[in-house]
């Protein structure tokens, strides 16, 4: 089985404008004395990789406890796409259909505007997932969070997609469960060859 790791290490990835920095506090250590090493975590829910739910943009939505797992497991495309706005012309004429997960590749220098999230909606998608910090730049209004969120489009930010090429995989990237919380960490696994998905034996 190849597994790719596309996570960003929680405590050295970019961090975005004016969000925690993330942090590890000693509790416990051995090299103290101490029976265990036990550490504290300080950190937004928005650090490194990680999963945002309805409610980060919508009053009363669904929390990161309450997002469908089955947005976040199964077959997926990784799309490579130039930086930039891709508009919802371009999804039109150039994503891939009947595709409930999608990952873009960029370098982390791509954004969706508004109309391409509601296209990406329309077609049934599941989940959207960027390597960049957000889906919209930091000047972004919104409403491309709450175009996707408002259609239960769970969004998987802050990925390291270095090593996947465009195509298919097989997506693992399910949340932390934290209820309450509008968004969550992910170790998330990009899978290219593994029977259970694929149907077909590796060859």
């Amino acid at each position: 089985m190849h597994i790719i790791d596309i996570s960003n290490d929680l405590l050295t990835a970019e961090v975005y404008e004016d969000d925690p920095v993330p942090k590890l506090q000693s509790v416990r250590a051995l090299e103290k004395g101490d029976p265990y090493t036990l550490n504290a975590l300080y950190a937004g829910l928005h650090n490194g990789t990680h999963v945002d739910a309805p409610s980060h943009f919508l009053e009363g939505a669904a929390d990161i406890s309450e997002v469908p797992l089955d947005a976040c497991i199964g077959p997926c495309r990784v799309v490579e796409v130039t930086p930039g706005v891709v508009t919802g012309e371009v999804v039109e004429n150039s994503f891939p259909r009947n595709c409930e997960r999608i990952l873009l590749k960029s370098g982390g220098k791509a954004f969706l505007h508004e109309s391409a999230a509601t296209v990406l909606a329309y077609y049934g998608c599941k989940l959207v997932g960027t390597d960049g910090l957000s889906v919209e730049p930091s000047n972004g209004t919104g409403e491309t969070h709450k175009a996707l969120l408002a259609a239960n489009v769970a969004i998987l930010e802050g990925l390291n997609l270095t090593e996947a090429s465009g195509g298919e995989y097989f997506l693992i990237a399910p949340p932390v469960k934290i209820g309450g919380g509008e968004a969550a960490f992910t170790r998330a696994v990009l899978i290219s060859d593994y029977i259970f998905w694929s149907g077909k034996a590796d060859r």
